[in-house]
């Protein structure tokens, strides 16, 4: 099975960039935009000067619970810079989602709660909600996590979005809200 098999067999169809939009990055943002695969995992990356977007992060089955998720995220922590992903909200009838949650939080990352991400999906039409979990080295604020998923949203997600997909998805204002009241580092 190859890396986007994997992927799509694991993440929903929602979720999904198509393999041209992936190949396209890799190919056209090859200085930002990385694949990290082994036989048992599959990490689709940007690294900025100050931020890595984790895109995709797979682990087979048959090697969960073997410390691979975690080795892949201490090496981007390694890279000393804030660590941004989008995650499901727990579905308390999908067990994978809790898991997931679990997983991110004992390696540090904090749930943003200020920051709102709501995406249509250019797959099935529906609006597909996410939460946004960070790691930072520092005190990064979420007010800053929020300026660099836009950017993410902006040079990553919708890229040539309209050319590969007959559409283009909604503004970046539109699938990103921030409420300073929330921002539990502005206090």
């Amino acid at each position: 099975m190859n890396w986007y098999e994997k992927l799509n067999q694991y993440f929903p169809i929602e979720e999904m960039k198509s393999k041209e939009h992936i190949e396209l990055l890799l190919k056209e943002k090859a200085d930002i935009y990385h694949k990290n695969e082994g036989p048992n995992h599959v990490m689709m990356y940007v690294e900025t000067d100050d931020f890595v977007f984790v895109d995709y992060l797979f682990v087979s089955t048959d090697a969960r619970g073997q410390g691979l998720g975690k080795k892949l995220l201490n090496e981007l922590k390694q890279k000393d810079k804030p660590i941004i992903l989008e995650v499901e909200p727990v579905d308390y009838d999908d067990t994978d989602t809790e898991k997931r949650q679990r997983f991110y939080s004992r390696e540090g990352f904090k749930h943003a709660q200020s920051i709102g991400y709501k995406r249509r999906s250019l797959a099935t039409n529906e609006i597909n909600e996410l939460e946004i979990l960070y790691w930072s080295p520092t005190d990064e604020t979420e007010k800053s996590i929020f300026d660099k998923m836009k950017h993410t949203y902006e040079n990553i997600h919708t890229y040539k979005d309209h050319e590969l997909y007959g559409a283009s998805y909604e503004d970046v204002d539109q699938v990103l809200t921030y409420e300073k009241e929330k921002d539990q580092a502005t206090v």
